[in-house]
């Protein structure tokens, strides 16, 4: 309950694993996140230094985004935060994990296609999709919003 929650921003640095597990499916990969700050002197943007996080993803999530991630690619990380200790060769390091919660691409850098996972029912809860009864007088009006995007996606 008192996890310390995290979004951040950056890009895909090592390739997706994805594992199945006793718990279920885990994916994990690094993550850079660099600052980007302006510099009103050079009249450019400068980078800082580079974090880097280790995040995993578990169950449906870690298998969409195994699915679905690159290395390199702009990506939205939420989730809860993890530092931990480790002592390796002698030395005393700290490692910073995200536990993902939600992932996306970055909209901001560039486009995506979003189709949405078949739904997998697994125990004695899993409850059938529910279906949409239309009226009659509304089954013939069509979907506003997928109209609007078929003129959005459409090019001459």
């Amino acid at each position: 309950m008192n996890d310390t929650t995290v979004t951040l921003v950056g890009n895909v640095a090592t390739a997706v694993e994805y594992r199945e597990t006793a718990g279920g499916g885990v994916a994990r990969f690094r993550f850079a996140v660099t600052a980007r700050r302006w510099d009103r002197e050079r009249g450019l943007w400068s980078d800082g230094n580079t974090s880097f996080y280790t995040v995993s993803a578990w169950r449906s999530l870690g298998a969409n985004l195994a699915a679905s991630v690159s290395v390199g690619e702009p990506l939205v990380v939420h989730g809860r935060l993890r530092v931990r200790e480790d002592e390796r060769d002698g030395l005393r390091k700290t490692f910073v994990d995200v536990d993902a919660v939600a992932v996306g691409h970055d909209l901001t850098r560039g486009t995506a296609a979003f189709r949405r996972a078949a739904r997998v029912e697994t125990g004695p809860r899993a409850e059938p999709e529910p279906t949409l009864v239309q009226a009659p007088d509304q089954a013939s009006e069509q979907d506003p919003w997928t109209e609007a995007t078929k003129r959005l996606v459409t090019v001459p």
